[in-house]
């Protein structure tokens, strides 16, 4: 699994030679028999999320995933747009552990904003001739919350940050089951119908181990995960991944996807693939291609997959 043959050229476009064109074309053909009909969670945000091209092409690669048979389902954040209206609004943004601390009027602001992008997204896959349908966790109460549950000794209120406490794929799967394209929004309710702010990167990993996805695909601003060397990790282990969480080699921006990543694959997801969204069409090279790119996260009793993807579409 390498990343070198695609070098980024800037947010528009890919340097690809006719060649290399064929070539990517043909190692399509076993990985769309093999993923058609499995469902894949693909968790969006970072900058491609910000960048209007980048985020086109992604509701394009989307829209072409659910047209050759494969099940995608989106779940998207929004917290660089929540910041800058926030700070535009004369509010500083306050965190706790990473999370933004959200009393009920920036409740209210991360609705809007996150509604907004969800009417966004599911409009750019519509165009792109998917059949995409925006999701709120309060739909159904598909998606229940609890509040954000505090370390012995923390003292402070972080509002309406919410922990995941289950989620109820039946409309995931009836949706999934009608050609549609789920795009879930990070909210969830409590069990007194308060709303809360849920973590997308846990979202996104308690959907896909709630379905059996075949994938469940994290989008971050970075290449991967780097190893204790401080080069990147193109496939470890969960066993891995939890060691270089525990030894505090991953980033602290990083280090909620790595967890969802461990957790995912140790409660039956096939493959977690952490990738740089900004590289373009980063989906489609992740999921159709050899090499994909970014990391790649196995279970730790699984077969070595992803060193002979040969044997593993014949799996």
């Amino acid at each position: 699994m390498h990343a070198g043959r695609f070098a980024r050229v800037g947010y528009d476009r890919v340097m690809l030679s006719p060649a290399l064109t064929a070539r990517v074309l043909s190692e399509a053909m076993p990985y769309l028999r093999a993923y058609r009909g499995k469902a894949i969670v693909v968790r969006f945000g970072g900058r491609a999320m910000e960048d209007p091209k980048l985020k086109a092409a992604f509701a394009r690669d989307v829209a072409l995933l659910r047209l050759v048979g494969m099940k995608p389902i989106v779940v998207h954040g929004g917290g660089w747009r929540i910041d800058e209206l926030m700070r535009t609004m004369g509010i500083t943004p306050r965190r706790h552990r990473g999370r933004r601390v959200t009393d009920a009027a920036t409740l209210n602001l991360v609705e809007m904003v996150l509604d907004e992008l969800n009417q966004e997204l599911t409009g750019l896959v519509n165009a792109y001739g998917g059949r995409a349908i925006g999701l709120n966790g309060q739909d159904g109460r598909f998606i229940r919350a609890r509040p954000l549950q505090l370390r012995e000794g923390e003292a402070v209120d972080t509002g309406f940050v919410g922990d995941i406490a289950g989620v109820d794929v039946e409309l995931v799967n009836l949706l999934l089951s009608r050609n549609f394209v789920p795009v879930v929004l990070p909210i969830g309710v409590g069990d007194d119908g308060a709303a809360f702010h849920v973590s997308s990167d846990q979202l996104a990993g308690a959907i896909a181990r709630a379905i059996g996805a075949e994938k469940l695909i994290l989008m971050t601003n970075v290449a991967g995960v780097t190893g204790r060397d401080g080069k990147l990790a193109y496939i470890v282990t969960a066993s891995e991944a939890q060691a270089l969480l525990d030894g505090g080699f991953v980033a602290e921006a990083l280090a909620p996807r790595v967890g969802a990543a461990v957790r995912a694959v140790r409660e039956g997801v096939r493959s977690v693939h952490i990738i740089d969204g900004g590289v373009p069409s980063a989906l489609m090279l992740e999921v159709l291609t050899a090499d994909g790119i970014g990391t790649a996260v196995r279970a730790d009793g699984g077969p070595h997959f992803l060193e002979d993807s040969r044997a593993y579409l014949m799996a």
